[in-house]
């Protein structure tokens, strides 16, 4: 018998992917919904899937996952963004290493689909994260952008990759490509000298080149260009955030 795993899958207004998401790790012992006030349906839809809904108020990605770990009741956590899937392919093989036991934390890879099409380069073919871990091995670092997990045992990798839809439409993306570049710049402050033209220039160029040249965006067609140039604007958009903030802006 493998030990058991609770899934939780933090939201805000999520709607547009709850149930999916929630079917996808159904096979889990227990789904926890941790929810930011969300004034979609998205409730709504949690309670109905039969999942567990659990309601606090969002500061950041990481105080938030870290918040709800000890809500979990399983020995093993497996986190979700709503915008994520877990294939069966994926479960299979999570069901095979919960029984060895051989770590206590898995990298997982994502399969990253953007405007429609599954992004095979453009710096994303090696995008993954730590979702899968015993309870209490691992903690979130508390950065506001790109949480990070600290595990203070061995980390494992999985093979299959779990699904990413990223992209909902336009204006979400950019909503959130805001709010982002915002977190990014306050992560900053403090440990970035003057804002000068090296960052506002030189850094988003070479992250065009790298994304779109170096990383092969180019064989992604548009969207690869697409990504690559929102990649450097949200450089360049971070430091000059954290221009304005360091000028008294607030952001």
């Amino acid at each position: 018998m493998r030990p058991t795993v609770t899934a939780i899958i933090p939201t805000f207004n999520e709607a547009h992917h709850i149930t999916e998401a929630i079917a996808s790790v159904a096979w889990c012992d227990e789904v926890v919904v941790v929810d930011s006030f969300s004034t979609d349906a998205t409730p709504e839809l949690v309670e109905r899937s039969g999942a567990k809904l659990l309601q606090h108020e969002y500061r950041s990605p990481a105080e938030q996952k870290n918040w709800a770990i000890p809500h979990a009741q399983s020995e093993w956590i497996l986190f979700l963004d709503a915008d994520e899937r877990i294939t069966e392919a994926l479960h299979q093989e999570m069901e095979t290493v919960l029984c060895e036991t051989k770590h206590e934390a898995y990298w997982i890879y994502r399969k990253n689909h953007f405007m429609g099409q599954e992004v095979k380069h453009s710096g994303w073919q090696s995008d993954k994260v730590i979702r899968l871990f015993k309870k209490g091995s691992c903690t979130y670092a508390l950065v506001a952008v790109h949480e990070e997990m600290v595990c203070r045992s061995s980390v494992g990798v999985l093979k299959e990759r779990m699904l990413h839809y990223t992209y909902k439409d336009f204006d979400h993306y950019m909503e959130k490509f805001d709010r982002y570049t915002t977190w990014s710049a306050k992560d900053r402050n403090g440990r970035t000298p003057k804002v000068t033209l090296y960052h506002l220039w030189v850094k988003p160029s070479f992250r065009f080149f790298r994304h779109y040249i170096l990383k092969l965006g180019i064989l992604d067609g548009k969207v690869g260009f697409i990504i690559s140039y929102l990649s450097a604007y949200s450089v360049f958009l971070r430091y000059l955030k954290l221009d304005r903030i360091r000028k008294g802006e607030n952001l």
